[in-house]
């Protein structure tokens, strides 16, 4: 049977730790997590058995693995010490026989996307980046269909388009968009991206470095590595959809809170074939997995066993390949979520009917 490993690591230092040691987060200050983190081993989360792929009847096993740095160590210390330490993990994976392993959260970020991990350890890697674009933008658009929104007749704007995610995400909707409007901090990285994008766009394509200028977007993407809340509820036009795909997350607590027209959905998640649980709880309902990890299992299930997403450049063909090969494998576009919870119909209706209103 064919085997992957996928390396989460700790964006809630408190609840993420409780998950594998509930008494040692409570007696540790979050402050303490942080700093421990960049000395703790890494260490087997879980045994992945028995996942079957629903048009090959193939099965395949894996197994969880946890790199330590807290998010916030990820992005503060120099990146070979990040790269040592998914190094590290990644050589546990090929001591447990792994054929392929996937990179999640920060460790796909962090530094080169990838491909100084791939070339220093012996098996394959993967950022999982390409799946996690490709259902970002079905969620995007199963949002605004659900609260009666036409994207050919709305301003979509991508935050962090620029970057790998953003970027393929920008590419995937400028044929879609009534307008697209870009967000990012790199002026040139955003008239460079404007030129690729102008030609084959469905309208106008525009580019800005102001966040505030999202005001004006009926649908937005974002998918940033700040690491931080940068979405806040003066950003958003009523009714306004947004698809938050960072983790951590992009939109403040706050716009849950205040603004009741405006719909947030969690982007890039998947449901598993058959519904199968992962043998750990890393803050999802059961049968539901991150884009990241259903892109490692899609991989292992095609007998991919090859550096498919590295790079901070993203190959469209591919995010449209790997999306076509889950949908064979049995993974489908999850409910839409926020928060990692179930978005309920009522909250649904309840947008729509303000849009309507307009």
């Amino acid at each position: 049977m064919d085997s992957f490993a996928f390396i989460l690591h700790p964006l809630d230092p408190k609840a993420d730790v409780a998950r594998k040691y509930p008494n040692l987060a409570r007696l540790l200050p979050v402050r303490a997590i942080h700093f421990l983190s960049l000395y703790w081993p890494p260490l087997v989360l879980s045994h992945v058995r028995s996942i079957r792929s629903a048009a090959t009847g193939r099965e395949v096993e894996g197994c969880l693995l946890a790199c330590p740095l807290t998010a916030r160590r990820m992005l503060e210390v120099p990146p070979r010490v990040a790269y040592r330490k998914i190094i590290q993990t990644g050589r546990l994976a090929e001591r447990l026989g792994a054929r392929i392993l996937g990179l999640g959260a920060y460790t796909s970020v962090v530094g080169d996307g990838g491909l100084t991990v791939a070339r220093a350890l012996e098996i394959p890697v993967t950022t999982g980046d390409s799946y996690t674009a490709a259902l970002s933008v079905q969620a995007l658009l199963e949002a605004a269909g659900q609260v009666g929104m036409m994207p050919e007749r709305a301003t979509v704007a991508v935050v962090g388009a620029t970057g790998a995610i953003g970027g393929a995400c920008a590419r995937l909707l400028a044929s879609r968009a009534g307008r697209l409007l870009l967000v990012g901090r790199r002026a040139d990285a955003l008239e460079a991206m404007r030129a690729e994008l102008s030609a084959g766009a469905n309208g106008p394509v525009e580019i800005t470095t102001d966040i505030a200028a999202i005001r004006s977007a009926d649908l937005v993407l974002s998918a940033t590595s700040a690491g931080r809340p940068i979405i806040f509820p003066e950003h958003l036009k009523p009714g306004a959809v947004v698809c938050d795909v960072a983790r951590p997350r992009d939109v403040s607590m706050r716009v849950h809170r205040e603004r009741e027209d405006v719909l947030v959905v969690d982007g890039g998640l998947a449901q598993t074939p058959g519904g199968v649980g992962l043998g750990f709880d890393y803050g999802l309902p059961p049968g539901l997995t991150f884009g990241c990890m259903a892109e490692t299992i899609t991989l292992a299930l095609e007998g991919r066993f090859e550096d498919y997403t590295v790079g901070k450049e993203l190959d469209i063909g591919r995010v449209r390949e790997i999306q076509e090969m889950a949908a064979r494998h049995g993974f489908r576009l999850a409910p839409l979520h926020c928060l990692d919870r179930p978005i309920p119909p009522e909250r649904i209706r309840a947008v729509a009917a303000y849009r309507q209103q307009m």
